[in-house]
């Protein structure tokens, strides 16, 4: 994993922390997201740990220009307060997730172990409570209920089931299918939508107006 952070003391703590975890290798740092573009270029990270707010490059231009390359490493971003606006628009653009930077370490290890597991680290509640602070502006509406219609009906009500943070056994049990047929449909709509994660679909949802 890369640790991408503007304070060499809480990129030397996160070092000392992560590269001592069982199953996680630090394979670089970085004190800025131009730098981490680069870093990611050379050592090929599964997983970047980038701080929000840095010099040069912010954490938020970076995650976007990660998540947008063919096959991206995963993105937890780092922030001090989760009220911040950059925090949902980097889930936007793709990240995994976010992490306060006064989190205890075994929940930064955990966080890392499950994104690069492919499993979802923010809590429905949390996502909801993020959404419940934006309104989706005419033309983000319009795009995200135009990306819904595109949908077929099954896909559409496991995507709002996402959308109001419902597990997939609590979706399997409203629509009447397995998890694994809740499962297919949720990597169809990723497909389909050109999206990345089940927080994406969440923030689809809302956009569209639809929770």
């Amino acid at each position: 994993m890369l640790i991408v952070d503007d304070d060499p003391l809480v990129r030397a703590g996160l070092m000392l922390m992560l590269d001592g975890a069982a199953a996680i290798t630090v394979v670089g740092q970085a004190g800025d997201g131009a730098h981490a573009l680069r870093a990611v270029d050379t050592h090929h990270p599964d997983v970047v740990l980038m701080d929000l707010r840095m010099p040069v490059m912010d954490g938020l231009g970076a995650t976007r220009r990660l998540r947008a390359r063919p096959h991206p490493p995963e993105v937890i971003v780092l922030t001090t307060f989760d009220t911040d606006d950059n925090v949902l628009a980097a889930l936007r653009a793709g990240a995994g997730g976010f992490l306060l930077k006064d989190a205890p370490p075994a929940r930064i290890v955990e966080a890392v172990l499950r994104v690069a597991a492919g499993e979802p680290i923010l809590a429905p509640a949390v996502t909801r409570r993020l959404l419940e602070r934006t309104t989706a502006d005419a033309a983000l509406h319009a795009r995200a209920r135009t990306a819904l219609a595109d949908l077929t009906p099954r896909e559409r009500d496991v995507a709002l089931g996402v959308g109001r943070g419902h597990t997939n056994a609590e979706i399997a049990a409203d629509l009447h299918l397995t998890v694994a047929t809740v499962k297919a449909n949720i990597t169809r709509v990723l497909t389909r939508l050109a999206l990345t994660n089940r927080t994406q679909i969440a923030l689809l949802v809302h956009d569209a107006g639809q929770l």
